[in-house]
């Protein structure tokens, strides 16, 4: 074992040979492999010699652990003063291209508009045209042409967001129309009438915008689509079959639709759209309120007042429309409790979906 005691000689040399493989290094790879080597703490030159000490002969403990303890210092020195590893380091903001590459990670659909998307696929097959128009509308196409006076509580300041100064309507005054933020996508249907004559077959799917707080299940903006069908000899059966067919795609093969009465300016009849509820197939339970229904939106066959302002005789032509959230719609999809979860981009409820 005397042999073996080691000598300021042996530390010398042991970092000579350190300083001569971290010099040839190539890379910051190579270089902390050399350093590992030699300082790690397992299978290195230093925690060889520490282990050494346990296993030596009283008299020569000490000897030992001054050298393994010597040689640690003068190795973590040389490292730390050496100028090769700071070549190979990335400059500020750079890229070290000796690393292994790194998968970015990927986005995926936010899922408002997995679920708007979905809905435009299910009605463009069909046979639905999806058609847009402008959210900041006149008072005319918002209220006026959908049979809602200037005295309806939907024209109330409480409700509608207004903008600028008003502007001229065809009497050339300067107050006969307001511009607003549309309340409903209802206008894009008035403005697709105007411009085209029946039969039609649209979805009109967009931003709109009301003062209500944000809470729960409200936001001052939220998406919806409204679907409106014009032809001759249209019923409501052609109704509630569309929104039969619509219902088993987005929810459940088995849901079934149901039409309360209601009442709304623009339709007559009118009714609310109840679906059976598919997690208890109308039994009752949480998600229907026990009721085993669940409410989806509004509907009813189109007014004649409707066609009227839009030049279509409402003696020749019948037409059905119904409008529904689109929050509404992935609320009951993926069962989420709050509305602001949509809004607020935190990826940890947003990488839950499925894509």
């Amino acid at each position: 074992m005397s042999d073996l005691l080691p000598s300021s000689e042996s530390v010398a040399a042991l970092v000579a040979q350190f300083e001569t493989e971290l010099a040839a290094a190539t890379s910051a790879r190579d270089a902390q492999s050399v350093r590992d080597r030699y300082l790690g703490r397992k299978s290195s030159v230093v925690s060889s010699w520490m282990q050494m000490i346990s296993a030596a002969p009283p008299d020569q403990k000490k000897s030992i652990g001054r050298f393994a303890n010597d040689l640690k210092q003068a190795i973590e020195a040389r490292w730390a003063q050496h100028a090769e590893p700071a070549r190979y380091a990335a400059p500020a903001g750079g890229i070290d291209i000796t690393l292994p590459g790194r998968r970015p990670a990927l986005g995926h659909r936010h899922p408002l508009t997995i679920v708007r998307d979905d809905l435009e696929a299910t009605f463009t097959r069909m046979g639905f045209t999806v058609v847009e128009g402008p959210e900041a509308e006149d008072d005319w196409h918002c209220f006026d042409a959908l049979n809602m006076p200037p005295e309806h509580p939907a024209r109330d300041m409480q409700d509608t967001l207004y903008l600028a100064t008003p502007i001229k309507g065809e009497s050339g005054r300067v107050d006969d129309l307001r511009t607003l933020l549309r309340t409903h996508t209802s206008s894009i249907q008035i403005r697709h009438m105007q411009a085209h004559q029946p039969p039609i077959r649209i979805v009109a799917p967009g931003r709109v915008y009301r003062r209500d707080d944000l809470d729960l299940t409200h936001t001052p903006a939220f998406g919806q689509i409204e679907a409106l069908v014009v032809g001759e000899g249209i019923s409501l059966a052609d109704l509630k079959g569309t929104l039969l067919a619509f219902a088993r795609q987005m929810f459940s093969p088995t849901v079934r639709v149901r039409f309360r009465p209601s009442f709304f300016p623009y339709t007559e009849p009118s009714a609310e759209i109840d679906l059976s509820c598919w997690r208890c197939s109308g039994a009752g339970c949480g998600m229907c309120k026990k009721t085993g229904w669940i409410e989806i939106g509004g509907c009813g066959m189109v007014h004649p007042a409707v066609f009227e302002a839009v030049g279509y005789d409402a003696e020749k032509y019948t037409g059905f429309a119904w409008g529904i959230g689109i929050e509404r719609v992935a609320i009951l999809r993926y069962q989420v409790e709050d509305i602001r979860l949509f809004y607020e981009n935190d990826l940890r409820f947003l990488e839950q979906f499925p894509y």
